[in-house]
């Protein structure tokens, strides 16, 4: 039988772990030392795990404490934000919106993104990056208020996630300036060594099948899933690449790197993936009603143009 987590053990838990302190948090709660410290032995009786590490007079979190503090944090936090909130009729004064983003993800295409939101002093925001698949575990727990992907998911009566596409662009051959004639994307692949995305990835898929209807065997440099790696080894190798030009929008600019011409067919997807809720922040409604031309070409911040 699974114990329920008593939210009462966990609120004197946060408390000692915020002060670092048993006697003060004792003091700030109005209970003995002794009734405070049975208490966070109950939890962590509970839970299976020690929760402190006693360095003389004061406690230090164990690796499992971290992980108990960050989520009574995000806890607590909410709860007295609540609690304001039906004081005084009124939104709490910063806005929390929370992104995960798929770690092969172009920086260039989630920084534009965002962008709208960066100057805005009455909201937090926070921005992690991980695995699909654990990125939708955080959603499901609701830890995250949507996640940017490259591939849409399907949602279920248990995980209630929707899919919206919201850009799509083409994929472009990349490579230095100068050295080859902008033609036919089969005579620019000719001879070249390639930098491309991992087979598991979409637009990897899609060029395949675009190389073998065109009968085209490509010489394959190196498989890259991360599209910062694959930037930096674009610009720094001298081989030709297949990637978005989002990804490499500075070096276009800059004429470091030219865009040979799009593939015929070959594209990539952005989604953002959400969790059906019955209220939706102003902020992101703000960032799911831009249109995607504003944020494929949008200058990064502290860029003119």
């Amino acid at each position: 039988m699974t114990m329920k987590l008593n939210y009462h053990h966990l609120y004197y838990f946060w408390k000692v772990a915020r002060t670092g302190h048993l006697t003060r948090a004792a003091e700030s709660l109005h209970i003995s030392q002794s009734a405070l410290s049975g208490q966070i032995r109950k939890l962590e009786e509970s839970l299976g795990h020690d929760l402190f590490i006693r360095e003389g007079r004061r406690l230090k979190l164990s690796e499992a404490g971290r992980m108990a503090f960050s989520y009574a944090e995000e806890i607590f936090r909410q709860g007295e934000e609540l609690t304001a909130l039906f004081a005084s009729g009124a939104q709490p004064n910063r806005e929390i919106l929370r992104i995960g983003a798929v770690a092969t993800l172009s920086r260039n295409f989630q920084e534009g993104f965002i962008q709208p939101l960066l100057n805005r002093e009455d909201l937090e925001l926070s921005l992690q990056s991980s695995h699909i698949d654990e990125l939708l575990r955080r959603l499901s727990a609701h830890r995250l208020d949507l996640i940017l992907a490259n591939q849409s998911v399907q949602g279920d009566e248990q995980n209630p996630w929707r899919s919206r596409l919201i850009a799509r662009q083409p994929v472009s051959i990349i490579g230095p300036p100068g050295t080859v004639a902008h033609g036919n994307f089969a005579e620019v692949l000719r001879g070249r060594s390639l930098i491309v995305p991992g087979p598991d990835n979409n637009i990897r898929q899609a060029f395949d099948q675009l190389c073998e209807y065109h009968r085209l065997r490509p010489n394959i440099a190196a498989e890259v899933d991360d599209m910062a790696m694959m930037r930096l080894l674009t610009r720094d190798t001298g081989h030709f690449a297949i990637m978005p030009p989002v990804v490499v929008r500075d070096e276009l600019k800059a004429g470091a790197l030219a865009d040979y011409g799009a593939l015929p067919g070959v594209f990539e997807e952005f989604y953002a993936i959400s969790i059906r809720r019955q209220f939706e922040t102003p902020a992101l409604r703000e960032l799911l009603s831009q249109s995607s031309d504003n944020f494929l070409t949008r200058a990064p911040v502290g860029h003119s143009g």
